[in-house]
Parts: structure tokens; C-alpha cells; sequence
């Protein structure tokens, strides 16, 4: 299997209620979904692009970032060391650093930093590291309050590309999905000190995120594992329900997270798999609504609107690359593609789709199910872009594997 373009679309972290619409606070924002509240940017880009806010270095990783007061959390890495570094979202100056030795060696690529997207919740900001390292640190200073190892304690696996889950904080847990062994396929850990609360599953873990969702009132937590999709009770662990979907072949991942409709639950894997709508049943009984290959996707997780998926279907590491699509979410039915942008990450805007392509291209394409079209586009960082932007107060914070950059996408 060719080497990952973007694990650090997989992982994923829960912010809690103080989260504001202006924040960012984990991979996919503060709905998890991937998805901003309203529009407030600009309904046009000058000539050269968006204004440039502040630029500045970054280490290795393909962990994107996460925003939350006005600070902005970088999880990457220098030399030996695995480095959480705080930084003002107004000028890009450091707040704080913490940092711990790590020695990941990736079997796939040169590049050994973090995977994982950072949450911040309840004042503190939650790490999983490419080789397991587990950090809680303080949101305002940086100082350590816990850690812990999840293939030292959990003997979880390297896996393809190392471990890739961004903590899900949920109530007074921290869950995340690290294929360790013993029954712990996935681990809660306090908030507050990191113990066990409970584990569950002797599935691998695989590079799909955990997220939460209601099905007939019920609150549950959503995995897409090794072996297909999980829902588990968020208190005991115990699951409740699981639905078998991946790849035959054993070089493969699923790694889009589950997207959550009603009491729907999309998902979508690669290597010849394809989607599946499932309706989850107050019993927890699955059914099939419909199976195909409208998206088919790799890596990058589709988002609702209006009845309709929007996201990047393909394989992000074929010669194709992935391409932009709108899908009709009651029937699978592909209403539009735009092939040939070789997309890695994309986000909704309001009434916008914000795409940002491997080669650093900014590109921007109106949610709507009737016609894709790109209306602006620009470019704003270098090739070789991974990582999951984050979008918030009307500013977009993303990077490349050398540099990172924020821009004012703002009202005109």
C-alpha cells in the first residue's frame, strides 16, 4: 500500500459547551462535522488571494490544527521531540510549549511527527502521538497535568502509520481508539487524571475517529473500526451495535468517520468497498438503506447539508487523486464531481465549500446540489499539504509540511 497522504484526517476530539461558533476546538470543528455556523467570509478574494494574516515555520506531522480564544494549538514535531506549542491566533507568537522525546520511525514515509488533530476541552488540550504518547496539558500554561502510553499500558499497535486518534472528551472521559490488547480496542481515561474508566473491543483501531451521536434519544458513541462501524454506550463501553463493512484485502484502512443523519449513520471506505447507509433501529437492530460507490472515500469524511453529502470521493493516494462531489444522501445518487483538483481536505463554510488541494491550492465551490462550480481559488501554501485546516472567527489556519499560514477570509 502507497505511503498515507492524509492520516491526519483521523482523528478527532469533543471541545464540551463552552465552545463558542467562532472556535475550532478539534478536527472538524466544533460540531465535529466539519461544518462553521453561518457564513460571515467574504463574498470575494483580491486578485492574489486572501490576505495573509501571519506565516511562520512548522515541524513535522500531519496533524492540523485546533482553535479555541483566540490561541491556536500546533502539534508537530522538531527533531526528537513531539512538541504541543500554543500560539496567539492574532500575530502567530508563542504562548507556551510542552514537549516529550518521541522516537516514531514511519515504515511508509520520511516524515515522523504526530498524526492527530488536538482537542481542547475543559481548559485543557488532549494529544495522542504517533507512537502512543497520551498528553493532557493546561490550556492557559501548558504544564503538564497528566500523560499516559498507550502501547507501553495498552499495547496498542504501530499499525500502517502510527496511531492517529484525536481524543473525544465526553462528559468527564477521554475516549480514543488505539487497538491496544486485552479488551482494549478502545479506552475511556479520566479527564482529570487519566486512569481507566473503562475499555472495550479487541478491535484494531484502524484511523477512523470516534464521534458522538443521539439515536432514539439514546446517546452513543460511533466508531468505524477494522472490522466496520461500532456503537457503543458512552458510560460502560458496552456495545450496543456493530455493522461489518471494510476492505477484503488487509492493506487497507477505514478512516472517514461515521456521518450521523437522524438516526442514519453514513459511512464510506475505499479499496473496492464503498458506502453504506444504514438506519439504526430503536432495538439497535442495522438495516441497509442503500450500499454503493458514490463516494468511496479514503480518508476525508463527507458532510451533510439539505439532504445532501458533500466530500471528497476516491482514493487519495492513487494517480487520480480525490475529487469534489455532491452526493444525494436518501439514494446515493451522484449529482456532480470535479475531477482532477487532487484534493486533500475540505470543509463547509456556511453556504460555501472550502477545498484544500495536495498542491496548496485554496479552492471554493458553492454547496449546491444542482451544479458544481469553482468561483475562487488561490494559491497559499506549498505541495505535499496533509492536514485537516481549521476555520475559525473568520480566519483559516492551515499548513504544509514546511510552513503554516493563517488567512483573513473575512466580509468584504
Amino acid at each position: 500500500m502507497r505511503t498515507c497522504n492524509l492520516v491526519c484526517l483521523l482523528a478527532l476530539g469533543l471541545a464540551g459547551a463552552s465552545t463558542s461558533a467562532s472556535d475550532w476546538p478539534q478536527f472538524l470543528g466544533p460540531n465535529r462535522n466539519g461544518v462553521t455556523v453561518g457564513d460571515g467570509l467574504a463574498q470575494t478574494w483580491p486578485k492574489e488571494g486572501p490576505p495573509v494574516v501571519w506565516r511562520r515555520n512548522v515541524g513535522q506531522g500531519f496533524a492540523g490544527p485546533a482553535v479555541k480564544d483566540e490561541k491556536v494549538i500546533l502539534f508537530h514535531r522538531f527533531d526528537d521531540k513531539e512538541l504541543i506549542e500554543c500560539l496567539d491566533a492574532t500575530d502567530g507568537k508563542p504562548v507556551w510549549s510542552h514537549d516529550y522525546p518521541s522516537s516514531y520511525r514511519d515504515g511508509f514515509s520520511s516524515d515522523y511527527g504526530p498524526r492527530s488533530v488536538p482537542a481542547i476541552a475543559q481548559g485543557k488540550v488532549f494529544t495522542l502521538g504517533a507512537d502512543g504518547a497520551i498528553r493532557c496539558v493546561d490550556f492557559k500554561s501548558g504544564k503538564e497535568i497528566w500523560g499516559a502510553e498507550a502501547r507501553k499500558t495498552y499495547g496498542a499497535e504501530k499499525g500502517f502509520f502510527g496511531l492517529a486518534c484525536s481524543p473525544l472528551v465526553h462528559g468527564e472521559a477521554v475516549i480514543l481508539s488505539i487497538g491496544g490488547k486485552n479488551g482494549a480496542g478502545v479506552v475511556a481515561l479520566g479527564v482529570e487524571d487519566g486512569k481507566l474508566l473503562w475499555k472495550a473491543t479487541d478491535q484494531e483501531a484502524d484511523y477512523s475517529s470516534p464521534t458522538t451521536a443521539t439515536l432514539h434519544g439514546k446517546r452513543r458513541l460511533l466508531f468505524f473500526l477494522r472490522e466496520g462501524l461500532f456503537g457503543l454506550d458512552p458510560k460502560s463501553g458496552q456495545v450496543r451495535f456493530k455493522f461489518r463493512w471494510r476492505a477484503r484485502m488487509h492493506a487497507s484502512v477505514n478512516a472517514a468517520m461515521p456521518v450521523v443523519v437522524g438516526n442514519r449513520v453514513f459511512v464510506t471506505s475505499s479499496y473496492n468497498t464503498g458506502d453504506n447507509l444504514l438506519e439504526i433501529g430503536a432495538d439497535n437492530s442495522l438495516k441497509s438503506v442503500w450500499s454503493g460507490s458514490s463516494f468511496s472515500s479514503q480518508y476525508g469524511t463527507p458532510m451533510h447539508k439539505g439532504g445532501f453529502l458533500y466530500g471528497l470521493a476516491g482514493r487519495h493516494d492513487s494517480h487520480e487523486g480525490t475529487s469534489p462531489r455532491c452526493v444525494e444522501l436518501a439514494t446515493g445518487k451522484t449529482l456532480w464531481t470535479l475531477p482532477g483538483l487532487k484534493s486533500a481536505a475540505m470543509i463547509m463554510a456556511g453556504s460555501d465549500l472550502l477545498t484544500l488541494t495536495e498542491r496548496g491550492e485554496l479552492i471554493r465551490i458553492p454547496a449546491n446540489p444542482n451544479k458544481g462550480t469553482i468561483t475562487a481559488r488561490a494559491q497559499i501554501l506549498g505541495s505535499g499539504v496533509r492536514a485537516q485546516p481549521a476555520l475559525a472567527d473568520g480566519k483559516l489556519f492551515a499548513r504544509d509540511g514546511r510552513r503554516f499560514v493563517c488567512l483573513d477570509l473575512g466580509q468584504d
